[in-house]
Order: structure tokens, then sequence, then C-alpha cells
């Protein structure tokens, strides 16, 4: 079967990267969780203190990029990859309510984008990829043969995003969860880099009344309609 690029973009918390799991071990491709990437500079950046509740050096997380390595290690126990930052595995950190808060202004930094956009154009010139994250569609691979835009309303997500890090033990309430998807939203719409928008050709999914199978066979009709006719 012919091999194509499926760029998959959206808001947080719209299950974004368990769909692109899915599609990806599926068909049998490489999958790539860009937020993963924003979330391990994000996390460089709190570790070094370049970023604060109260403030944002970011020159001095400009000039600290060359010392960044970003690396996706699989995982054959858990069967995908996670991330590695400076050759340390920092998946469970990434994923916490902290590093969430502080992401997407890292991500608005446009000498962080062009550092990363740059690695994700290279893992996926060979296609056979399954992206996704704010500006699969529109940035990195303008030209891919499929490009799906993820959404839901923000009550709905803030409640996924709740259980789940319940489930992980984290200690935060519903309220502080929704404050940061609706504050995340803003400013991944309102970026002046690469803002979150809906590219021209994609086809936009509302998640909010689908469960994981729903959607999975959706957008497997959607992919096996776009291989027979390219």
């Amino acid at each position: 079967m012919k091999k194509i690029t499926i760029a998959i973009d959206g808001f947080s918390s719209t299950g974004k990267s368990t769909l692109a799991k899915q599609l990806a071990k599926e068909l049998e491709y490489v999958y790539v969780d860009t937020g993963a990437m924003y979330r391990a500079v994000a996390y460089f950046a709190m570790q070094n203190e370049f970023i604060t509740i109260d403030s944002f050096n970011k020159n001095a997380l400009i000039e600290a990029l060359p010392k960044i390595q970003l690396e996706f290690k699989f995982n054959t126990d858990l069967g995908f990859a996670e991330m590695y930052l400076n050759g340390e595995n920092v998946e469970k950190q990434i994923r916490t309510i902290e590093v969430s808060n502080f992401v997407s202004a890292v991500a608005a930094v446009s000498e962080v984008r062009s550092k990363l956009v740059e690695q994700q154009q290279e893992m996926g010139k060979n296609k056979g990829i399954v992206m996704d994250g704010r500006d699969i569609g529109t940035v990195v691979f303008p030209n891919a043969e499929l490009k799906i835009f993820m959404t839901a309303s923000a009550e709905t997500r803030a409640q996924r995003r709740f259980d789940e890090l319940q489930q992980k033990g984290d200690n935060v309430t519903y309220e502080e969860v929704l404050k940061n998807v609706v504050d995340r939203d803003h400013m991944d719409t309102h970026r002046e880099d690469s803002p979150l928008v809906i590219a021209d050709d994609a086809i936009e999914i509302d998640n909010s009344y689908l469960n994981k199978e729903e959607q999975f066979a959706a957008v497997l009709e959607l992919i096996n309609d776009v291989v027979k006719t390219t």
C-alpha cells in the first residue's frame, strides 16, 4: 500500500496523540508527538529558570537552544516512543499541569518553532508518518495527503484531561485544568508565529460525543479513501 503523510492538528486534549498512535500502529507508520517536543523544551526552560510564573527570559532560552537535544526512543513494553531530553527520559515530567501551563508560551517563540519544525520535516521526508500538533498541516507538512483537525468543547477536553491527571495521581482541580485549557486555546490561536488554524484542505472532526473506537474507524476510512485516489 502506498505510504502517505498524515497530519493531525487541533486543540489541546482532543485526543490527537491517542488517535495518531492508533493509526501508526495499524498502518505500521512512524508516529511523532510534536507536542512532546515542545513540552520538553518548556521543561528545559523551567529547569533552568528561564520561565517562571512571573517572568520569561526568552533570550536566555534562545541562546540555550543549541544545548537542547531531543530524541524519541521506542519503549517495547509500552508500545510507543518516549521523549528524551539530553539523554534523559522525561516522558513523565513533561505531562504535568506545571509544564502544560508554560508550553504554549515557549511554543510561541519563533526560534523554538524553527528548530523543531526543521527536525519534524526531516523525520517525515520519506512519508509513512503520522504527526500530531498545532501546525502540522499548515507549516510542517502543508502538502500532506491527509489533514485532520480535531476539536471538542473546552469543558469536555478539561474533563478528559482532569481524569487523566487524576489517574496519574496528580493533585489538581477541574477548575485549574479548565483554566489551563482555555488559556492554551487563546495562546495557541493568537500567537504571531504559526498560530493554530484549520488548514483549508483539512477535515474537521468534533469528537465531543465520539468514543475512541468510533473516531479511529472514521479516520481509517478517510485514509483508505485517500490512498486509493493518490
